[in-house]
């Protein structure tokens, strides 16, 4: 049962006095911050006319985005802790508005930059040695000049900007707020009200027949409303090619990729492997369907434990040295640094009445990462602490190397950090146990790690892919077309040994990343880079540790690509998605022995 957050220890609270001391404080920056951007109004139509003159703007822009960073995440903060709180979601909303507001004032910067040539950029920073601090900005703005429309275009398409998310939004209402789920009964017989927040944990019950009523009820409800969410998909893939066409783009999926300079055959390679090599989770099902006694194995089977679940708990202190302990082949001086997490009060464990749900990481450049958690004790909490410390890590060291322009990573590696840590945890975790039982469920959850982030996602990228194509081609989506398409892809990457159960068609629905375009397919390929980089430094490959730092010490000063190239993974190529898959199937042969042992 959750408790009052006053109930908690102040040391398992976050100190978010390390931003603002006071609100108070707050308030000074927030009319500070608001009266700058008055100021915007002067450097138009002169950013460029001396090379003094754009890097006087430069700097007072950024000395602007420090300010907004320091507002939007306190109040960030403060909201999340405890959502009630009528004073902090005021807060958030008036630093959201004021951020908007800032965009429109903006809004001439960039036109007003690309208008002119690079060339003259580059004699500027020949002449003013504190441009070359921006060189990878300016050089960055540039390669969308071709993008960029007119400074008229550009302020109708920023004030109309929060239109385009109005399919977002509105799932997020229908979802999270006005859909209500039937009522089920749980393992002892209780009848509970089936939510998203519940649903996760029914669908992984040991009792069958609880997460087969789960799993029918939920896509059954999700049915009933195929049309609206088909409207809203729709309307968002819509967007997305008009806005391609817009800014004389060739797709949406270049569009979204272009950014980071992403090839899109790194987006065709991965669909195109992934569906090469189904035959392993093939026979992984086959497996695990002998292990639970199951003679016909559904959907619904995949996320029940295969054996006996862990019961052990652990407090918030075992949490820290049990990590400390997995991964300690990252070297002492990234234990010695990741310590600062517990010491400095960077995390909030606290599952308190009206927190967020779940767990992220965040960070102010001129303080440090902040991590939100609701601890509960079980090993996935565990291993939660460790994926949003694998963040804040890589937060802290871009944060202590590169500038503020320069540190923010990237979301095409974003993940990448996250995931090694808890691929460390896992085999710490299993090479430190002889319970078979134990060993195996352990090695079950890491397979279903690697099918949730690399097999699922990829089939979510398949079907954003492939209704971005038809839509461009004048094709109508319609939820039947939409459900056609899902249902046939589910086919294809669960592979054989696996019953397809009717409503599965109906998944689509619940997926909220569908309305953030081209991002899913990142979670595979974050996640295939992490086992890349958790072997190499696990089987101590020359330099493994050393490169991997490096890595997390770069912000966005290379491409993704590039950056990856650092760390010794090379995502250009089809051996490295190969070379996991190779290392997956050794995972689902162990399993299967492990079974045999038992």
């Amino acid at each position: 049962m959750a408790k009052t957050r006053e109930s908690y220890e102040e040391r398992l609270k976050w100190n978010v006095k390390d931003i603002y001391q006071s609100e108070e404080d707050f308030e000074r920056d927030f009319t500070f911050y608001k009266k700058r951007l008055e100021e915007y109004e002067k450097y138009r139509g002169h950013i460029l006319d001396s090379a003094k003159s754009l890097y006087a703007f430069l700097v007072f822009d950024t000395e602007n985005e420090k300010i907004m960073d320091q507002l939007y995440v306190y109040a960030h903060l403060q909201s999340d802790q405890d959502t009630r709180n009528t004073k902090f979601q005021e807060l958030e909303k008036r630093v959201y508005h004021l951020y908007r507001k800032g965009a429109e004032m903006t809004s001439f910067v960039v036109p007003e930059l690309v208008g002119a040539d690079y060339e003259t950029i580059e004699n500027y920073i020949s002449e003013e040695p504190g441009l070359e601090a921006y060189r990878r900005v300016l050089k960055d703005l540039f390669k969308f000049k071709s993008h960029t429309l007119s400074e008229k275009e550009e302020r109708i398409l920023s004030s109309i900007s929060s239109a385009f998310d109005t399919s977002d939004d509105v799932f997020s209402l229908l979802t999270d707020a006005d859909m209500k789920f039937p009522k089920v009964e749980d393992e002892e017989g209780q009848v509970i009200e089936l939510s998203e927040k519940n649903y996760s944990k029914l669908v992984r019950n040991k009792d069958r027949k609880v997460r087969k009523q789960a799993f029918h009820s939920l896509l059954e409800t999700y049915g009933q409303f195929k049309n609206t969410y088909a409207a809203l998909l729709a309307n968002k893939v819509s967007n997305d090619n008009k806005i391609a066409r817009l800014r004389n783009y060739g797709s949406a999926l270049e569009a979204s990729l272009y950014g980071d300079d992403i090839p899109v055959d790194v987006y065709h390679n991965l669909i195109d492997t992934v569906k090469r090599h189904v035959e392993p989770l093939s026979k992984f099902w086959k497996s695990k369907a002998r292990a639970m006694g199951i003679d016909v194995f559904h959907i619904y089977d995949t996320l029940a434990p295969s054996g006996n679940s862990l019961k052990r708990e652990y407090t918030e202190d075992e949490a820290k040295e049990l990590i400390l302990k997995a991964l300690r082949p990252l070297g002492e001086d990234y234990i010695r640094d990741l310590t600062k997490a517990f010491d400095e009060r960077w995390i909030d464990f606290c599952p308190n009445d009206g927190k967020r749900n779940g767990g992220y990481c965040t960070a102010v450049y001129t303080v440090h990462p902040y991590i939100l958690l609701n601890f509960d004790g079980t090993l996935n909490s565990v291993s939660t602490l460790a994926h949003e410390l694998g963040h804040a890590m890589h937060y802290y060291y871009a944060i202590a190397n590169q500038t503020f322009q320069d540190y923010n990573y990237t979301i095409f590696v974003a993940e990448v950090a996250s995931q090694v840590n808890q691929i460390l945890l896992s085999k710490y975790l299993i090479d430190t146990t002889d319970d078979i039982e134990e060993k195996r469920h352990l090695i079950d959850e890491l397979i279903q790690d690697f099918k949730g982030s690399v097999y699922r996602q990829t089939m979510f990228a398949d079907f954003e892919l492939e209704l971005h194509e038809r839509e461009s081609k004048g094709e109508i989506l319609t939820q039947e077309a939409m459900c056609k398409l899902y249902y046939a892809l589910n086919d294809v990457y669960y592979g054989e040994n696996i019953a397809l159960d009717e409503e599965i068609k109906y998944e689509w629905e619940r997926i909220p990343h569908f309305y953030t375009s081209f991002y899913v397919y990142q979670y595979a390929t974050s996640y295939i880079a992490s086992i890349k980089i958790a072997n190499d430094i696990l089987n101590k490959k020359e330099r493994a540790i050393e490169n991997y730092l490096e890595f997390l010490k770069l912000g966005c000063t290379k491409t993704p690509i590039d950056s990856l190239k650092i760390a010794g993974v090379d995502m250009s190529k089809r051996e490295t998605l190969e070379e996991v898959f190779v290392y997956f199937e050794g995972l689902v042969d162990e399993f299967d022995k492990l079974y045999e042992e038992v």
